[in-house]
């Protein structure tokens, strides 16, 4: 574009059908709503900085990685990384263990706090409401250090959960050097942690269903199991289609933090996941490969994309409802 072009079009903003250039829309709304963008502008830099920039790094996937040589030095080594993962003799164990780690806890911990905002919704004293609410809430914000310290002590040969069994009859041992007591500890400490802190959105969706709906079907003789089937749950499905797809957009990703503290080497055979053997291969073995943990994070990143995506159109055709 010329100089002349340039100051025509700064003259006059719309082109030849009467529409503002898309320069122009964007200043416009930059001036009506500075503010706005002003506070979105740190989340907008740490997602550049911590989120983006890094995905430069892939590349390193498909090469034979040696920090001595740098990322473009390195050699190039194509598809290598992804066929020797395919290859590996621990590939079904940890995609095994994946899966049934994060599809337990879908089944059981994704509709506890849907369950628990319906109960609380049926509350009618306040007082007993912020009181559950609260100490739903609590375990939330414990640390995660702290939590897996605390299901260690309670899992111990002489531990509360012990003693609790040889009381109805059982022996005591070390439920988390049992490998059929792993999941199910995994699964009910990831409830009691989560299940307050996830149920807010629920509360907050059901606070926005119109009031006028319940009046309408007590008119009409519905009890409070009729309302909750014909009311309060279609008022409450686009949130938790919402939250369904991006949970199902999480598949592969098992709590990595967790599993390292739980875990130990004679329950491997059903508490390794993708993470935990990608940071084993990647950080502390005796010869890591970068090359290879990143080669695995990739995998584990485009299934979880594919299974959004899926998702998201599966949604799309059975409610009319997705993320986009």
């Amino acid at each position: 574009m010329t100089d002349a072009a340039r100051r025509a079009a700064r003259k006059n903003p719309f082109d030849a059908h009467g529409r503002r250039s898309l320069g122009q829309l964007i200043a416009r709304d930059f001036r009506l709503h500075k503010y706005k963008y002003l506070m979105i502008l740190p989340v907008v830099v740490f997602f550049a900085l911590f989120a983006y920039k890094p995905m430069g790094g892939l590349i390193i996937a498909f090469k034979e990685y040696r920090p001595r040589l740098g990322i473009m030095g390195s050699k190039w080594v194509g598809l290598t990384h992804f066929t020797n993962f395919f290859n590996d003799i621990y590939l079904v164990r940890i995609i095994r263990n994946t899966l049934s780690i994060s599809f337990l806890n879908i089944l059981f911990g994704f509709p506890a706090p849907i369950l628990l905002a319906l109960l609380l919704n049926e509350v009618r004293n306040r007082r007993f409401k912020r009181t559950v609410q609260t100490i739903t809430y609590m375990p939330y914000f414990i640390s995660l250090v702290v939590t897996c310290a605390l299901v260690k002590v309670y899992c111990q040969n002489n531990g509360l959960f012990s003693q609790i069994a040889v009381a109805f009859g059982g022996t005591k041992q070390n439920l988390l050097l049992n490998k059929n007591a792993f999941y199910p500890i995994y699964v009910i400490s990831d409830i009691w942690q989560q299940i307050g802190w996830n149920s807010i959105i629920y509360l907050a969706a059901l606070s926005s269903i119109d009031q006028e709906q319940y009046e309408a079907a007590r008119i009409d003789g519905a009890g409070r199991l009729k309302q909750v089937l014909h009311v309060t749950l279609p008022g409450l499905l686009p949130t938790i289609t919402i939250l369904f797809i991006l949970r199902m957009g999480s598949v592969l990703n098992v709590g990595f933090e967790k599993i390292i503290l739980l875990y130990s080497e004679a329950i491997y055979e059903v508490a390794d996941v993708i993470s935990t053997y990608l940071y084993r291969r990647g950080i502390v073995s005796s010869n890591p490969s970068y090359s290879y943990a990143t080669a695995i994070g990739l995998f584990n990143s485009v299934v979880n994309l594919s299974f959004l995506l899926f998702f998201n159109w599966l949604s799309k055709r059975t409610t009319q409802s997705g993320l986009f």
